[in-house]
């Protein structure tokens, strides 16, 4: 089952706990603190697999999380990493956050590795926060927590060659002869529904890969027949094989379907007008399409190449054409070449404030971060204590209105102001 699309849920892992410790050994008297910090967590990674073809995977299993750090030990020793999950997609896998539409990746080649959500830091242990005015904290860090993410995988196929043309133009019944691959073919429309892939060896020995991608019709840029699902699969393809039926069997002209295959594809998208093509008039075996060939001759000129895709007439000329174009393709013209991601910065906001039924909820990745990594015993609540009054957080509590014997929740952590 062919699946170019999927939504699906990762997580990193937590970092693990540091912990409170102190030295007990012998002929050591006040040892000091010995807590070790807690092993960063696993990160989420996504690497493109040519063995890959579908998302399918992805419908089944669509939660994915890497573990946690282990914590801290005594006598300073910390806590192992947690292992990475490394996820598998197709090359030609768009990643996409989706919440805020922002491109994460774009695996486009085989082993190309994205760092999707990055595992959280180990927390401290009480060992790194002595001072020579606390030479014994009972102090330590929980883990940070790790990076949650909807994503929205999108596949594009890569391809060298993809073959543009009106249901039952031929296209399927042409890449089985021009492939070992094998699609659905019958005598009514729409007989493909999804994106066909296979392999074209010229008398050569050299080879390309060419895509059948399913019928488009008038407005298909719109949504109409097909084309909304599956025109993005032709902007990855380097060249275009515009398939017509030059017999004309379906009863429309064939110079009106070449034109109408023109503007639906510029209307998607306008740099598929410029791709590289070369148009294949299908069907000569009827005697409508030999009546057509002078006329098709005067308006593609030397563009132009008459095949059957059922006695084969015209397929090995077809397949040398198409390597020749691909060879004198200049390198800076190959459509899915990759491009840096540029990412603007933005200050971060460490908190808001939201009034709710008379609770002053703050929420904030920042703060959030802090409530997760605070053990609140008693030196973890004056180091909390400390640290939002740094953040500013009292401040913009007063500004908004906030009183004595009101209720501040931050995360699941509630408490009662007092001045």
């Amino acid at each position: 089952m062919f699946i170019d699309r999927a939504r699906i849920c990762v997580k990193s892992g937590d970092g693990g706990n540091g912990i409170v410790a102190y030295r007990r050994e012998k002929y050591v008297p006040m040892g000091g603190p010995s807590g070790g910090d807690g092993g960063k967590g696993g990160d989420v990674i996504m690497i493109a697999d040519e063995g890959l073809r579908t998302l399918l995977d992805f419908r089944y299993n669509r939660h994915f999380k890497a573990s946690r750090g282990v914590h801290g030990g005594s006598k300073n020793m910390h806590g192992a990493k947690g292992g990475d999950l490394i996820i598998k997609v197709p090359p030609g896998t768009l990643i996409i956050d989706d919440n805020d539409g922002i491109l994460l990746a774009d695996l486009v080649s085989h082993g190309q590795k994205a760092l999707i959500a990055k595992g959280g830091r180990g927390g401290r242990g009480n060992a790194r926060f002595a001072t020579y005015k606390n030479k014994a904290p009972a102090l330590a860090e929980n883990g940070a927590p790790g990076e949650e993410k909807q994503l929205r995988l999108e596949l594009k196929l890569l391809a060298d060659v993809g073959l543009v043309g009106f249901p039952n133009a031929g296209k399927s019944t042409l890449i089985s002869r021009m492939s070992a691959a094998r699609p659905k073919i019958a005598s009514y429309p729409f007989t493909t529904l999804i994106p066909n892939l296979g392999v074209v060896e010229t008398p050569d020995k050299d080879s390309y890969v060419i895509a059948d991608i399913p019928g488009l019709i008038e407005g298909a840029h719109d949504g109409s027949g097909l084309g909304h699902d599956f025109l993005r699969h032709i902007e990855r393809t380097k060249i275009l094989l515009f398939v017509l039926d030059a017999g004309e069997t379906e009863g429309r002209s064939v110079l009106d379907d070449y034109s109408i295959l023109r503007k639906e594809l510029a209307a998607y998208n306008e740099e598929l007008a410029a791709r590289p093509f070369l148009i294949a008039a299908n069907k000569m075996d009827i005697p409508a399409a030999k009546e057509n060939a002078e006329r098709l001759t005067r308006f593609f000129e030397e563009d132009l190449i008459f095949i059957s895709a059922v006695t084969g007439e015209g397929i090995t000329e077809l397949k040398q054409r198409l390597w020749s174009l691909l060879t004198n393709l200049p390198e800076q013209d190959v459509p899915f070449q990759e491009e840096p991601l540029i990412r603007k910065f933005e200050e971060e906001i460490p908190f808001f404030i939201q009034l709710v039924k008379g609770v002053y909820e703050v929420s904030g990745e920042r703060i959030e971060k802090l409530v997760s990594m605070t053990n609140f015993n008693e030196e973890g609540l004056q180091r909390f204590q400390h640290t939002i009054e740094f953040m500013g957080l009292e401040d913009a509590l007063i500004k908004q209105g906030i009183k004595p014997g009101d209720t501040v929740k931050i995360k699941n952590f509630e408490f009662e102001y007092s001045q």
